[in-house]
């Protein structure tokens, strides 16, 4: 062997060796804390190591801290359930722990029973976890449509700028394009396809960036999005989100007010079996770019930021995102911690085999994560690896 091919050799396997020895410290621990859920959507933590989960059917339930589910919560309005739509999100209150509220986002049947929307409403979840009490809509995307496709619903609730920022009294609400009215993502006398923003109480905030605007719907943060289906707030208070593209061109966004991202005239993806979209375009003024996007699709959903160092200070200000076409859970290392760029992606729980539909940050500094199937859905705790 030449000088030149055994120092490249010893580059590789010093290459492969870190690689493993990389992995090994990464590694996480499933343990299973509850079974027998269907379809499984979102997670919210209670007091005493309890859960409250959504089941996309149309149910709420408390698990029990020994993986108890309890029986479905009662209250709920009425959901059209079927395809993707159902009973979705769900968020407690930043002062919960005083004022029980919650708030839930779901597809809504239209009254005359013609097409449905996604919906958001506040409610107050009762001493004995048994009901929802004062249940309230606050919202409802506009127009209705005959779709099962593309609702979003993800819920946030946004704070004050900067790292110390209180919560602000207002929510951050994704909504999706119903699929087969795309054009109107692009259009501002409608909520299709757009992030929205609006007081706790569905009041508008006045300084929402379309508010006076003619022709243009004032609950509008953001829009040209696809479906929006993972969203979460970094500790300087900016909103992330994650939309699914077509075939090809998934993205992470960070929605600015009045901005416009694009869907469906610029995208990294192509028709579902090949294909441009419109003029094939990547990249168009006035429209911005995503902060990463993924060729082929993983089919985000959930996401979360890790603040905790449970396991280890380099996973501290990493971005985690529940992949359901692969079935991994991505932890996505960025640049600078909660921010910057994307410079590193490495794939958990794909032992699991299971499509990863939400993942969120405990009180205890874990990351759990929903995988999303039926009849047996699990909610799973990730233990720092050893």
């Amino acid at each position: 062997m030449r000088v030149g091919q055994y120092r490249r050799a010893l580059v590789a396997i010093v290459f492969i060796a870190s690689g493993c020895l990389g992995a090994q410290a990464q590694t996480v621990r499933p343990e299973i804390v509850a079974t027998g859920l269907q379809n499984p959507w979102a997670l919210a933590f209670l007091a005493g190591g309890r859960f409250l989960v959504t089941e996309r059917p149309g149910r709420l339930r408390v698990v029990e801290a020994d993986g108890k589910l309890g029986p479905p919560i009662a209250g709920l309005p009425a959901i059209a359930s079927g395809g993707q739509g159902g009973l979705l999100d769900v968020l407690l209150d930043s002062d919960f722990a005083r004022n029980r509220r919650l708030y839930f986002c779901f597809s809504e049947p239209a009254a005359s029973g013609n097409g449905n929307s996604t919906a958001l409403a506040r409610a107050s979840l009762s001493a004995d976890q048994a009901q929802l009490e004062e249940v309230k809509v606050i919202f409802s995307q506009q127009p209705k449509v005959a779709s099962s496709a593309h609702f979003g619903c993800r819920i946030v609730e946004s704070r004050a700028p900067g790292p110390s920022g209180q919560a602000d009294g207002k929510l951050f609400l994704t909504l999706g394009e119903r699929f087969s009215r795309k054009d109107d993502a692009q259009k501002l006398d409608n909520h299709l396809g757009k992030v929205v923003r609006i007081n706790k109480d569905g009041s508008v905030p006045q300084d929402n960036p379309f508010v006076g605007k003619p022709g243009a719907l004032p609950e509008i943060w953001s829009y040209g999005h696809r479906n929006v289906q993972g969203a979460t707030l970094a500790p300087d208070g900016t909103l992330w989100t994650n939309e699914h593209g077509p075939q090809g061109g998934d993205e992470i966004n960070l929605p600015k007010p009045g901005a416009n991202y694009g869907w469906p005239v610029i995208t990294y993806g192509e028709n579902y079996g090949g294909g441009k979209i419109g003029e094939g375009l990547t990249a168009k003024a006035g429209m911005e770019q995503p902060l990463h996007y993924w060729v082929p699709s993983i089919a985000p959903s959930g996401m979360a930021f890790l603040s905790s160092e449970r396991y280890g200070k380099a996973w501290r200000g990493n971005l985690f995102v529940g992949s359901l076409k692969f079935a991994y859970l991505d932890r996505i290392e960025l640049s600078e911690p909660f921010g910057g760029k994307v410079v590193r992606e490495s794939k958990l729980l794909a032992e699991v085999g299971e499509r990863i539909r939400d993942v969120r940050q405990g009180p205890d500094g874990l990351l759990y994560v929903l995988t999303d199937s039926s009849p047996n859905g699990k909610l799973i705790r990730l233990l720092p690896g050893k």
